[in-house]
């Protein structure tokens, strides 16, 4: 097991593990919430609220549920204030992970969007699949 202790979550990665309770994202969510401290930000929590109030998301999870998800979520979260605004990522709606990770002092990010995944390491925060965390936990 590594020292990770502090991780950052894209919101696919959330929205799988959400849905897909033992999937990949799913087993590694816990994990970090079993070993660690996720951390969160206000625009990464507006995000994961729209993606998931999208009509497509509507035959896995109800309203109902998507709030008790977002509010056990929030409970279970670190909230940081990011502190810097960064532009390195080629997809700029991206970067608000990159600042929740720098801003936390997080260890790792991890997502399966390409345009993180490219960076890593950034700052010295790995950047990881769900399947390369999982791997080495």
């Amino acid at each position: 097991m590594n020292d990770f202790k502090y991780f950052v979550f894209d919101t696919n990665v959330l929205v799988s593990a959400l849905i897909f309770e033992n999937s990949k994202p799913g087993l590694a969510f816990r994990l970090a919430l079993e070993s660690g401290q996720v951390f969160l930000s206000v625009p990464v929590l507006e995000e994961l609220n729209d993606v998931l109030s999208r009509e497509k998301f509507q035959r896995y999870i109800l309203s109902d549920d998507r709030e008790v998800f977002l509010e056990a979520f929030i409970d279970r979260t670190v909230i940081i204030d990011t502190v810097e605004q960064i532009l390195d990522c080629r997809d700029p709606q991206d970067n608000k992970f990159l600042e929740l990770a720098v801003s936390g002092k997080a260890d790792c990010i991890v997502s399966g969007d390409d345009d993180l995944l490219i960076l890593n390491p950034f700052r010295g925060i790995e950047i990881l699949s769900p399947d390369e965390f999982l791997k080495r936990f």
